[in-house]
């Protein structure tokens, strides 16, 4: 099946007549041995566990030749090699792994005056009813992790600082928790002594309870006000030691979840979507919320920049997410389609960063709800990044579907999404009920299609990971067995040196989501993203390296060497 897969994302591979033959016969001995096991099973043949093994040495020698979406598997096998030792912009300082802080760090004694907390414990909107008051309990534990990562080999590390663990009251007045300094402070420094880069974030879903309570939170502008003067305290506190901050992560995420179908925190969306809102209007509230977003992200990198940049030497920049988008199939409304669910979710903040205003499909559909920049916010927000974070998960389908009467974010772009067409799926699911569909072609789309619209700017790929059900009955022996996720980092590391070397992408790192098995927003604990498996069984939360982990190590300590290629150069 992930044969298959492979074939069908790649478009096929140019193999020479050589690597044809040598494909082919390495696939033919997979069969011929797959046969024979078949045999054994029946008769309890003693010899099975041999044959076994013999199977899937096979099935990887098949897979390293057939690697997905390069152009070719003698160039396939370098990849590695490339991204992390030749490529003068892609240095292994940039790459890392992140934690997801903002809930995993919070102390029980924060938690009232963080807007999720109230989210999780009111609402029950959590899938598993479970909550964030421990989660992994790196806030105790943080020097464990530290180490685990610096045991990996990763030389950069992305966090995420909860505003009201500084700010519980949201503004500096309302007072300053002393503690929540401290422990970032410790973080920072325990990161620096072991050779790791900071990659701090200012938001990250975490609204304080009581600015939300107050005027509504990024509903309103005087957000922009409040969120520079915590922006402002960070830099002067930690901006000694930092030199990479993120404004704010995944904006489309808390515009869309948030206020368009109440999944997340603060759970707002139309009445008439019967998705049990606490309230909101999905027509209009996600467009103001990312307006607000814009102007404050803009208004913090022009204070970092006038402020504190030239003593501080940092750099600022900030985080989208995207799927991939394919047309449903060759239709032109369907490509037309296409632009605009990208438009939708990417262009809605990067045609604004870039360009100073919303996308033209967006004006056209969305009239007067969509808020517009003043000529003098127009020029603050465009430019007001010196590099684009870039989360990528995924792909999905995208066909024409006018939309008639109802206004709503989720409608307005006359797109429908899918993951399957004709009932295949564009890629495997990483679980069952998962939304991503695992898509590594279009990771290298998507880098070009920035590089080309959005004039070339510097990026990371600061997410990229794969989820899996979580199993208890699993002993641990075989929960940190993950193949797949191996398999998935493997194939988008290959997609991504191809749009580096062949398309000239300006791409300087790459960051895994996540390290550590974690509390996964509205999905709680029920499912899986890291490279190291944390029995929650047990008190003490114990940390396991999964295969992945333990493979991505070996590539960062250059274990794994440039293979003999036996392909033919002919």
């Amino acid at each position: 099946m992930r044969d298959a897969r492979r074939a069908r994302q790649s478009g096929g591979s140019t193999l020479s007549k050589g690597a044809k033959g040598i494909v082919e016969n390495t696939r033919r001995q997979a069969e011929e041995k797959l046969a024979v096991v078949k045999e054994m099973v029946l008769s309890k043949d003693k010899q099975l566990a041999e044959v076994l093994a013999d199977l899937v040495e096979a099935k990887e020698q098949l897979a390293r030749l057939e690697a997905p979406n390069c152009a070719n598997p003698k160039e396939a096998a370098r990849y590695f090699i490339f991204l992390f030792n030749q490529n003068p912009h892609f240095k292994k300082q940039s790459v890392a792994v992140i934690m997801h802080s903002s809930t995993a760090e919070v102390s029980p004694r924060d938690l009232s005056s963080l807007m999720l907390g109230e989210f999780a414990v009111i609402t029950e909107k959590i899938l598993d009813h479970s909550n964030g008051d421990l989660a992994i309990d790196s806030y105790h534990r943080y020097k464990e992790d530290v180490q685990i990562a610096k045991d990996m080999g990763l030389d950069a590390y992305r966090i995420s600082i909860s505003w009201p663990r500084i700010l519980p009251g949201g503004t500096i007045r309302e007072g300053v928790n002393q503690d929540g300094i401290e422990y970032y402070n410790n973080l920072i420094n325990e990161l620096l002594a072991n050779g790791i880069e900071p990659y701090v974030t200012i938001f990250h879903l975490d609204i304080p309870q009581a600015l939300q309570d107050a005027y509504g939170g990024f509903l309103s502008s005087q957000i922009v006000e409040d969120f520079q003067d915590f922006a402002d305290f960070l830099f002067s506190q930690f901006g000694d030691r930092v030199k990479y901050w993120i404004t704010i992560n995944e904006p489309w995420t808390f515009s869309r979840y948030s206020y368009a179908v109440g999944k997340f925190s603060p759970g707002r969306c139309s009445d008439w979507q019967g998705l049990g809102c606490t309230g909101g209007d999905s027509g209009r509230e996600p467009y103001a919320v990312t307006h607000n977003q814009l102007l404050a992200h803009a208004a913090i990198v022009n204070l970092y920049r006038k402020k504190y940049q030239k003593f501080q030497k940092g750099k600022i920049g900030i985080v989208l997410v995207s799927y991939w988008f394919e047309p449903y199939n060759e239709k032109d409304e369907n490509r037309k389609a296409k632009d605009r669910a990208l438009d939708f979710m990417l262009g809605w903040l990067m045609e604004p960063l870039t360009f100073g205003k919303y996308p033209e499909s967006m004006r056209i559909r969305v009239g007067n709800r969509l808020p517009e920049f003043s000529k003098e916010e127009s020029d603050m927000v465009k430019g007001s990044f010196d590099f684009l974070g870039v989360n990528y998960y995924g792909a999905l389908y995208a066909s024409n579907k006018p939309n008639s009467s109802s206004f709503s974010y989720e409608t307005d772009s006359d797109v429908d999404t899918t993951g399957k067409r004709n009932w295949k799926p564009i890629g495997e699911q990483g679980r069952n009920s998962s939304i991503i569909y695992i898509y590594p072609k279009g990771l290298g789309e998507l880098l070009r299609h920035i590089k080309e619209k959005y004039n070339d700017p510097l990026i990371y790929i600061t997410e990229n990971g794969l989820d899996e059900a979580r199993d208890d009955s699993l002993a641990i022996s075989e929960a940190i067995k993950d193949g797949m996720r191996k398999e998935y980092i493997h194939d988008h590391l290959c997609c991504l040196r191809e749009a580096i070397l062949k398309d000239s992408v300006s791409v300087k790192g790459y960051f895994i989501w996540s390290l550590m098995d974690n509390f996964e927003w509205a999905s709680g604990y029920s499912v899986q993203f890291g490279l190291n498996y944390v029995d929650f069984k047990d008190k003490l939360l114990r940390r396991y390296p999964k295969h992945s982990a333990l493979w991505f190590k070996s590539i960062l300590e250059k274990k794994i060497q440039e293979p003999q290629s036996k392909i033919s150069d002919q």
